[in-house]
């Protein structure tokens, strides 16, 4: 199977020689979780189907549960074979399926944590996997800084013996203000120094968002436009069509402003913002994206209400059938004022982008499920041509579609064929599956790799964290100042509430229709 795979597609077999990964244990906490089955084991799968695991290589769930390593192996086979995007091969499971152990571990119990340190000597002695750990924390934050103290008391957050590192993976949410965040980032710096120390937004991982790096940088007809002379606005939509899907009892304690906004928004927004790095460094590129944050034109309270919008899902339907609103949802309070909503408006204060202003909106059970970036140009300086009864052009638009279907469309007027000079817009698209003739990688498969290499250029910097965190705890203090306001409820299935559209009309602008 793999050598079929090197002769259909010989880009990615000079792939696996040249991005080979150290011997190495993957430990993962919480593998007992939803993150693991759908999504951490499939996609080291599926590295194992590209050969971009390293031969010496082991994984060791660690989780509260009792579980024998054959269990294990088994519900990690079962989860492949329903959420791996490509099929299960019995041989290769078969070449996985033995570097599979499992250690039940409390994770505020340090006997616990040494039982690991020795369940992992015996791992490296197996597996021959040179001392190197990756410790990958998919558990609920709160288990967090247990976790870090247990893995330095065990002295694990050193390298084992004859190893060369010792690395952690951190899921989001990273912080829910940003004193926690400091907090947090305090506890792990404790034990693990910040080059070893890899915090997860899988939105990084994804094909059109790296992309962004080479459009905007490897191409000369772009980046010249890629400013406040040129761009009219820019729109950042995360909508999703599905709920909270039983996790009512986060959300209550989240919000979708600290779920989506804070992380995957402001990940898309540094990259669309950011200067163009000196290099390809990982902190070079890193650099200029904690300055897009800085450069953030803070809020004061009494501003808050005019540049945000927050909604909550009453009943309506999805997919043709009736769905309940957000109070109706298990593990929510019936006078909840949780938002599950947010359209926002702000500006990066620096040169390239003065007086541009960025809008955001991101929601649960809108139409669809769809992310995108859109930067709306500015009008021709003299209208020369008349486009129908209304005398309206549309403007040029460049839009970076994230997902389901990854790609890039730019849309442009033109002349209909014909005796009349009628105008209208037409788009020039590009899509990935088309273009490459495969489907790209998961964005897991992609991040685990860059972490086993100990390239961190996909990854979030500690003040990274906290440059958006003292952007966003703006925006919560303002709610919270104002507790009359409460969030605007919105039908399921609609497009969020009516003040969000009213954001943009009072600017003389509009929500791009997806």
């Amino acid at each position: 199977m793999t050598a079929q795979v090197a002769q259909e597609n010989p880009l990615r077999a000079g792939l696996r020689r040249e991005r080979t990964a150290d011997p190495c244990t993957l430990v993962i906490f919480g593998a007992g979780g939803d993150l693991a089955s759908r999504k951490l084991v499939p996609a080291l799968y599926n590295l194992l189907l590209d050969r971009l695991l390293p031969a010496e290589f082991a994984l060791v769930g660690a989780g509260r549960r009792p579980m024998k390593d054959g269990e294990f192996a088994a519900a990690m086979r079962q989860a492949v074979e329903e959420h791996s995007r490509r099929p299960l091969d019995d041989e290769m499971w078969n070449e996985m399926a033995p570097r599979l152990r499992y250690v039940q571990a409390e994770y505020d119990r340090p006997q616990d944590f040494r039982g690991l340190a020795g369940q992992l000597e015996e791992v490296d002695r197996t597996f021959h996997t040179a001392g190197n750990r990756l410790f990958y924390l998919a558990t609920p934050p709160s288990a967090f800084e247990g976790i870090v103290t247990g893995l330095a008391e065990a002295g694990l957050n050193v390298p084992g013996t004859g190893g060369k590192w010792a690395r952690m993976l951190v899921e989001k949410p990273f912080g829910h203000d940003l004193a926690s965040a400091r907090a947090l980032n305090a506890a792990i710096h404790r034990a693990f120094d910040e080059r070893h120390i890899f915090r997860i937004d899988h939105y990084l991982g994804k094909e059109t968002v790296q992309n962004l790096l080479v459009f905007r940088f490897a191409n000369g007809i772009f980046e010249p436009l890629w400013n406040q002379k040129y761009v009219d606005h820019v729109q950042i939509t995360v909508a999703e069509a599905i709920g909270v899907e039983g996790r009512g009892s986060y959300y209550e304690e989240a919000g979708l402003l600290r779920d989506i906004v804070q992380n995957h928004i402001c990940q898309l927004l540094c990259l669309i913002g950011m200067e163009p790095p000196v290099s390809l460094d990982a902190d070079a590129v890193r650099d200029e994206k904690v300055k897009v944050l800085r450069a953030l034109r803070p809020l004061r309270p009494e501003e808050v209400d005019a540049s945000t919008v927050r909604g909550q899902y009453g009943p309506g339907s999805a997919g043709g059938n009736a769905v309940p609103g957000y109070l109706e949802e298990k593990g929510v309070a019936p006078d909840s004022r949780t938002e599950t909503y947010v359209a926002h408006r702000l500006y990066v204060d620096n040169w390239r982008w003065a007086s541009v202003p960025f809008y955001l909106r991101a929601g649960k059970r809108l139409p669809k499920r769809v992310t995108e970036v859109a930067l709306q140009f500015r009008d021709v300086p003299h209208r020369l041509f008349r486009a129908g009864p209304d005398d309206r052009i549309v403007p040029n638009t460049l839009v970076l579609r994230i997902q389901p279907q990854e790609g890039i469309s730019l849309k442009f007027d033109a002349k209909v064929p014909g005796s009349r000079p009628q105008i209208e817009p037409v788009s020039m698209e590009f899509h990935y599956g088309t273009a490459w003739g495969m489907d790209p990688p998961e964005a897991y498969e992609r991040l685990l790799l860059d972490a086993m290499l100990g390239d961190p250029t996909l990854f979030i910097r500690a003040d990274e964290v906290e440059a958006s965190w003292a952007y966003m705890d703006r925006i919560l203090e303002g709610w919270a100042g104002n507790p009359g306001e409460g969030p605007r409820i919105y039908a399921a299935g609609s497009w969020g509430p009516a003040d969000a559209d009213a954001l943009l009309e009072r600017d003389g602008r509009a929500w791009r229709r997806l």
